[in-house]
């Protein structure tokens, strides 16, 4: 089983033995594709899969630093905290396997923690708008939590 991510389509899809089993529409980066710490691009390239964060939380669990705070998003404390960048439900965090192209130096994935993860309900997706994660709907990322194992590979290409 392996992951395909078309940044220029805004889809993930889910292969096992040469057939997708699941689609979903995403969310990638505001500012397009790119490696480099900093950029606020979604990294390009094979990745793994490293961490699987949330297992047990409520739809709509709020993280940050990749930890539950208790909070459950809902519209008002989304017109609470308007700034934030929600990540919700469960965290798939990613890990570069290329050397110089998305691991290691300032290109590396992991270090700056590019998430597979849940987004609030009024986050459009199928168009670019994260700060360089792939952003799902929170049914699409338990889903894909529950079918996909830390080391999966992940392949995110335009």
């Amino acid at each position: 089983m392996h992951l395909e991510i078309d940044l220029r389509r805004q889809r993930l899809l889910v292969w096992d033995q040469g057939r997708v089993l699941r689609e979903s529409a995403v969310s990638t980066a505001a500012n397009g594709a790119g490696e480099i710490n900093g950029s606020g691009g979604t990294p390009r390239g094979i990745h793994r899969i490293r961490a699987c964060i949330g297992r047990g939380q409520p739809e709509g669990a709020v993280f940050r630093a990749r930890r539950p705070t208790g909070e459950v998003w809902t519209p008002e404390l989304h017109r609470r905290y308007p700034g934030r960048d929600w990540i919700l439900t469960r965290i798939l965090w990613l890990s570069g396997t290329e050397p110089g192209r998305n691991r290691l130096g300032c290109v590396d994935t992991f270090r700056r923690y590019v998430y597979l993860h849940g987004t609030p309900p009024i986050t459009r997706l199928g168009i670019p708008g994260s700060k360089g994660c792939v952003r799902l709907s929170n049914p699409d990322i338990i889903a894909l939590y529950d079918q996909v194992p830390a080391g999966t590979e992940v392949d995110l290409h335009e």
